[in-house]
């Protein structure tokens, strides 16, 4: 382990990078819980693969749209106390799922839930920020691989909790969101408590931060970003095809219940979780392109192995791609933060709302293509799409970022 990643968590911050993770746990476990429960909706409501896509699409368009704008505003304007109101919004997204009689209903609960990540994200990520200190990298996978853990149980929940009982066994999520807020009241107190401290500090340093939003020309940072971007594209819409389609595929094509096909979701996630804890250290000790570059292109060859490999071989697949895949996420948003210093907020509101909008914007022409060709073959297709990871050796060096030299010409 670097000496920065032994500091950090040995910081008397930790323990509310911690708290903080649990947080991201919770609102993660809620979420994900949404697409993994599909096959449930279609059979209680009746729903067409174009309406699950439409669920999907609105859960994640309202975190997309909102995340970028909360965590712009709150770069100049920290609001602790938005912290425990997104956890409530959540807790009524649940409510409602547990008690829509319609497809109207569902797609208003979703978007509840999806203002509720897109207030939880931004602002927990300048928490992990402030308890980062120079392990910027460890401190981001603290804080996603608390995500990451959400997601991971998420499908051994729709298995064993949530399949026996229908839609009503989303109230027992409730009280998950109750303790989600009480948790976010006392994050938000340490918060405001850090920024009356640091105020003077953080006054004295706006000239530095100013200074090093200038180092790049514009050019430079649309040129980086537009990869990076690509490399979300990648990720996430094949993570949606896995997530809210590869049920489906599954019990389809092997003839096993959906308790089986959870499995395999289950180990992408929990491969997944592991993956974004190593992945932040190994970026801080070894670099954050290489890390990136690895994350995706690295799951290719067991993607496009996963659709023509039997229920336990795709059990193994799920937690090579889960495992590889899920490494680079929170090295990108560190990347980018480097790239941007000064908007924390902004830069970890854009990519969570990117990540979120094209997974909601796949699940939609993935589920419209399902009903128009099949499920094999939108999964399939779906298993290319990590070979973009090569565009990621495109990415300027870390020496570059660090450095402050561009190497693109000045705009």
């Amino acid at each position: 382990m670097p000496k920065t990643t032994a500091a950090a968590a040995a910081s008397p911050f930790f323990g509310i990078l911690l708290v903080a993770s649990s947080v991201h746990l919770l609102n993660d476990l809620m979420q994900s819980v949404v697409p993994a429960v599909f096959p449930v909706f279609q059979e209680s409501l009746h729903l067409s693969f174009a309406q699950i896509g439409w669920i999907a699409f609105t859960l994640n368009l309202t975190a997309s749209v909102l995340q970028p704008l909360i965590g712009s505003y709150t770069d100049r304007r920290p609001l602790p106390s938005l912290l425990p109101i997104g956890m409530l919004f959540t807790l009524l997204g649940m409510l409602g799922f547990a008690l829509a009689p319609s497809f109207a209903c569902l797609l208003l609960s979703a978007a509840l839930v999806g203002v509720g990540s897109s207030v939880l994200h931004p602002e927990s990520s300048r928490v992990a920020h402030l308890a980062a200190d120079k392990s910027k990298g460890f401190a981001q996978s603290v804080f996603q691989v608390g995500g990451n853990a959400g997601q991971a149980l998420a499908p051994l929940l729709v298995a064993y909790l949530l399949s026996p009982r229908g839609q009503t066994g989303f109230l027992w999520f409730i009280p998950l969101a109750a303790i989600g807020i009480a948790l976010q009241l006392r994050i938000s107190r340490w918060y405001r408590g850090q920024l009356a401290a640091r105020a003077q500090a953080a006054t004295a340093k706006l000239p530095a931060a100013a200074a090093a939003k200038s180092r790049f020309s514009k050019r430079f940072i649309a040129y980086a970003l537009t990869i990076l971007i690509l490399m979300l594209f990648s990720k996430f819409v094949y993570l949606a095809s896995m997530s809210g389609y590869y049920s489906f595929y599954f019990m389809d094509k092997y003839g096993l219940p959906l308790k089986d096909a959870q499995m395999c979701l289950f180990a992408l996630q929990f491969a997944g979780m592991v993956g974004t804890f190593l992945g932040g250290p190994l970026a801080d000790r070894f670099g954050r392109q290489k890390v990136i570059w690895f994350s995706i292109l690295g799951t290719a060859p067991f993607s496009l192995l996963l659709p023509y490999a039997g229920p336990v071989t795709a059990f193994i697949l799920c937690l090579a791609i889960g495992l590889i895949l899920m490494s680079g996420f929170s090295v990108i948003i560190v990347y980018a933060q480097e790239l941007l210093p000064g908007h924390v907020g902004m830069i970890s509101g854009l990519f969570f709302g990117i990540s979120f909008g094209l997974g909601g914007l796949g699940s939609v022409v993935m589920g419209n293509l399902i009903d128009s060709y099949g499920v094999a073959h939108v999964i399939e297709a779906c298993s290319y799409l990590p070979l973009l990871g090569l565009l990621a050796l495109l990415l300027p060096k870390d020496s570059v970022i660090m450095n402050g030299h561009s190497s693109l010409p000045a705009s």
